[in-house]
């Protein structure tokens, strides 16, 4: 932790008004830890579906799909490989940056590069459930699949925290 002891034009405050009172080095620590944790929980997911995808293609009912589950299942491939890489990206790049005292611009780009990673996992996510109800059930099924998979991704990952924001900001606001 940071010593409170010293003149204060040389603590380096970040003017964000979240009752923190941190350097922007300090920040930037925390801000990258976390996003490692978020890393940490996508990787695990990422790494079951791709697990699951590469098995599939070695097990003998895959030539009972039809030309739309393979060419899905071809984009799924490509999917969990993007999410892969994109998942590795931040940790690359920390390695390339390490030493250059580069933290905070790191950290910024490596959230766009998380947020862009999670939007890759939902449709990974999105895509596996459908291909799999689509495969075992029917078409009919695998598209009510993906029209609920859309909705849930989108209403947990987008419409909950929209309406906790708003929640918060109207409180905060009276």
């Amino acid at each position: 932790m940071r010593s409170q002891d010293g003149p204060a034009e040389v603590r380096e405050h970040d003017d964000r008004a979240d009752g923190r009172d941190e350097t922007p080095n300090e920040r930037a620590d925390r801000n990258w830890d976390e996003l490692l944790q978020e890393l940490r929980v996508t990787q695990t997911g990422t790494q079951i579906l791709t697990g699951f995808l590469l098995a599939v293609a070695f097990q003998p009912r895959f030539t009972d799909m039809d030309a739309l589950q393979r060419n899905a299942y071809v984009v799924l491939v490509a999917l969990a490989a993007l999410a892969t890489v994109l998942a590795l990206t931040p940790v690359g790049m920390h390695r390339m940056l390490f030493g250059t005292r580069r933290k905070p611009e790191l950290v910024r780009v490596a959230a766009r590069i998380v947020k862009i990673d999670l939007v890759v996992i939902a449709a990974l996510t999105i895509g596996v459930t459908t291909l799999i109800v689509d495969f075992t059930v029917n078409r009919t099924a695998g598209l009510v699949a993906l029209v609920s998979a859309i909705a849930l991704v989108v209403g947990l990952w987008v419409t909950l925290p929209w309406i906790i924001r708003r929640t918060l900001r109207r409180r905060d606001g009276d």
